[in-house]
C-alpha cells in the first residue's frame, strides 16, 4: 500500500513587499512649457458650448467670467474645465428638450455655485430654492466626467489654433525674408 506524502507549499504571504525601482527624472524644458500653455489656454482657449440653435442665448456675463473661473482652477491645479464652464455648456443644451433628472440637479446646482461665486443676489436668491444642497455621488461623477471632456476639447482646440498659426508664419517667414534682402 502507497503512503502519500503531504506538503505544505509557501506562497510567500508574509514576505515584504517588492519596492519599485525609484525613478530618475531627467530635466527637461516642460515645466516652463506647461506654465505657459496653461496660462494662454486660461485666457485664449474657446469656449466649449453645446452645438445648439440656441447657443447664443449664453449671458455675456457668464461668458465674461469663463476666463476667471479658468484661472481659478489652474491655481488649483486642476486639470477640469471650471464650474463657470460646465455651466455655459449645459445652458444651450436645456433649451433644446427635457433632461434627465440627474442632469437637472447638475444645472441648477451649477447655477447656484455660479451665484454665490459671483455674488449675484437675485439669482441667489432664486437658485436657493431649486437647486440641490448637495450633489449624490452619481451626479458628481458625471459632472466630473463632463468637466474633463470639456478640458480635454478646449486644449485639443488650442494646440489645433497654435498649429494653424505657426504654419501660417513658416509660410510668412521667406516671403518676409525676401524683401529684408
Amino acid at each position: 500500500m502507497n503512503t502519500i506524502k503531504m506538503v505544505q507549499l509557501d506562497f510567500g504571504f508574509e514576505c515584504e513587499p517588492i519596492q519599485a525601482k525609484e525613478k530618475t527624472l531627467k530635466p527637461n524644458k516642460k515645466p516652463s512649457n506647461d506654465f505657459v500653455f496653461n496660462f494662454m489656454d486660461c485666457l485664449t482657449s474657446p469656449i466649449i458650448v453645446f452645438k445648439s440653435a440656441w447657443q447664443d442665448i449664453i449671458p455675456k456675463d457668464l461668458l465674461n467670467n469663463v476666463k476667471l473661473s479658468r484661472l481659478l482652477c489652474s491655481m488649483q491645479q486642476e486639470e477640469m474645465a471650471s464650474l463657470t464652464e460646465a455651466l455655459a455648456y449645459m445652458m444651450p443644451r436645456t433649451y433644446e428638450a427635457p433632461m434627465p433628472t440627474e442632469w437637472v440637479n447638475i444645472y441648477t446646482w451649477l447655477g447656484l455655485q455660479y451665484a454665490r461665486q459671483f455674488k449675484n443676489t437675485d439669482q441667489l436668491n432664486a437658485m436657493k430654492e431649486i437647486a440641490p444642497k448637495k450633489l449624490s455621488e452619481y451626479e458628481v461623477g458625471l459632472l466630473n466626467n463632463l468637466r474633463r471632456w470639456i478640458y480635454d476639447k478646449r486644449r485639443k482646440a488650442l494646440k489645433d489654433k497654435l498649429k494653424v498659426a505657426e504654419k501660417s508664419e513658416k509660410k510668412m517667414l521667406p516671403e518676409n525674408q525676401k524683401e529684408l534682402f
